[in-house]
């Protein structure tokens, strides 16, 4: 008989009323069982190899090319097309029409008409025709001064400055990874079984990562010699990500919660460790070095930010005090460690608990099969209105109590662009809109269904048969008594709604770091900075959390 499974000791749990805040969750940091983390580990633990199989580019880097990779018994192929973009017609908004480059990730070896159909098409984007076979589709503009400066450094014999490199960090940034039904490719539910892609959002990194291998040959190709490894492996592929990235944590909200629970949960096992090996504060001490290294060389041009970032210098100075071999040879020093900066800002808190996580793979990695959400949003009905109500109670105190006819609480509202397809927020007492409203004010829901539960204990059905108009508000304090991190705990209309806070923590879990924020509603980041080369998935690849430039 095989051996029952025990699982870690762990501390509790941080309260979802702690976790569960915008601000917080604007707060986070990549950890390991971020997604682009898993999906290296995986290709690392199979040795995994790119193979280019078609190159047709002309000297300045347009035409079309193939990579492949196998993973978990199936092959894939990065697509990829570049065209010659006039300058007036390159922007990062999802309204454009035409991009530096254009992707599809393609189930199997593509043949000569399935590549004839994907460069035609891929362009296009929007208003492309795909099929079963392609399962994501992308596209990219180039950091147009950088890879000029890298094209004309190889050129003329030398590699390009390392300050540069450093500085911006990217060849090439996306602006959107489209995957599950999109515009006509795959339905997720085609591949997510898949060993190596049953992940959430696998094989969007599995894209991402290929797009970077795609980069940095592009740029070497046409600068007709090669780049350094070392700068080569800093150099990440940027992404702007706006409002259409944050319903999505609210529409999904057991993703959310297993997202949240298996972190937290991670956090809970290691804080629970009782004594540390000496190789193991070795460990801790060296990331606490890299954390500090790495905001050094975080800096953004938005002055809010930047002064958010220099504040957690300083604080991390105090709080990296805990992560010394003194202290950290005491009994449980990492629940000392998460004690000693509970009084520090929440990105600090959250910066410290991203490190503790980071060293104890044999105690974590495995949480990272528990992260989809393959059953759906299902919980065993509430009994009656008497259940629904101390529930409600429970789980929605938060939302209780708010005046939310009140210009404060809800002065904004999201709704779908009609020309784009994609979520926006509207101003509710200067612009129009309002009447096509996303049901995304899930605080205002809940706490109109409170407000309208008769005296009396009735059934569920007979409340909802009366006041249909709360059967969403139902649905989720239902899912909250199963799913307790389902939820955000903020009113998503009210005035002080920053939907860069959702945007952040949805990236910190794809593995996203150097956040630049350019407003309250979109950002730049950079994915696999620091991540192994197609020739460098070893066993100890896993090391580039936090990755710092010249390290």
């Amino acid at each position: 008989m095989k051996d029952i499974y025990e699982a870690p000791p762990q501390m509790p749990l941080r309260k979802p009323a702690q976790v569960m805040r915008l601000s917080r969750m604007g707060s986070m940091f990549p950890t390991r069982l971020s997604f682009l983390r898993s999906l290296i580990r995986r290709l690392a633990a199979e040795r995994a190899q790119v193979t280019r199989t078609l190159w047709v580019m002309c000297e300045e880097g347009f035409g079309h090319a193939v990579f492949s990779v196998d993973l978990g018994g199936h092959t894939y192929s990065l697509v990829a097309v570049s065209t010659d973009l006039p300058e007036d017609m390159r922007t990062d908004r999802v309204i454009a029409t035409a991009w530096d480059t254009a992707y599809v990730l393609f189930d199997g070896v593509p043949e000569a008409e399935d590549i004839a159909r994907i460069t035609a098409n891929a362009p296009l984007q929007e208003a492309g025709r795909f099929g079963p076979r392609d399962l994501i589709l992308s596209r990219a503009n180039k950091s147009v001064r950088l890879f000029a400066h890298v094209v004309e450094a190889l050129r003329a014999g030398r590699q390009p400055d390392a300050a540069m490199i450093a500085d911006v960090g990217y060849l090439m940034r996306t602006t959107a990874v489209y995957g599950n039904g999109k515009f006509g490719i795959a339905d997720r539910a085609t591949y997510d079984t898949r060993p190596g892609l049953e992940g959430p959002f696998a094989a969007e990194m599995l894209t991402v990562w290929l797009i970077r291998h795609f980069t940095h040959a592009l740029a070497e190709h046409v600068g007709r010699g090669p780049l350094d490894p070392a700068l080569k492996r800093h150099l990440g592929i940027g992404n702007s990500t706006g409002l259409g990235m944050a319903p999505f944590l609210v529409t999904h909200p057991v993703l959310l919660n297993n997202w949240m629970m298996a972190r937290e949960t991670a956090l809970a096992r290691v804080r629970a460790i009782a004594h540390l090996t000496p190789a193991q504060i070795t460990r801790i001490g060296e990331l606490a070095v890299r954390a500090a290294a790495h905001l050094a060389q975080w800096n953004v041009p938005d002055p809010a930010h930047q002064a958010r970032i220099e504040a957690l210098r300083a604080e991390w100075a105090q709080a990296a005090t805990v992560l010394q071999p003194e202290p950290l040879a005491q009994e449980l020093p990492l629940e000392a460690a998460m004690q000693h900066v509970a009084d520090l800002s929440e990105n600090t808190q959250e910066l410290m608990a991203a490190l503790l996580i980071e060293p104890f793979g044999e105690l974590v990695d495995g949480l990272d099969g528990c992260m989809s959400d393959p059953y759906g949003a299902f919980a065993p009905p509430l009994r009656d209105t008497d259940a629904l109500r101390a529930q409600i109670e429970a789980g929605f105190d938060w939302a209780l109590g708010a005046a939310y006819a009140d210009a404060d609480h809800c002065g904004q509202f999201w709704y779908v662009s009609e020309a784009k397809m994609e979520p926006r927020l509207g101003l509710r007492f200067s612009e129009e809109g309002a009447a096509l409203e996303s049901p995304l004010d899930i605080a205002r829901r809940v706490a109109a269904a409170y407000n309208d539960l008769p005296v009396g204990a009735e059934p569920v059905s007979a409340f909802l048969a009366r006041h249909p108009d709360h059967a969403l508000a139902v649905e989720r304090v239902t899912l909250s008594a199963r799913y307790p991190y389902a939820e955000i705990r903020d009113n998503l209309i009210a005035q002080s709604c920053l939907p860069i806070d959702m945007l952040r923590c949805k990236l910190s879990f794809f593995g996203a770091s150097k956040f630049d924020p350019k407003s309250d509603r979109w950002t730049r980041i950079t994915l696999c900075q620091g991540a192994p080369l197609a020739d460098q998935l070893t066993q100890t690849a896993d090391d580039w959390w936090l990755p710092v430039f010249g390290a």
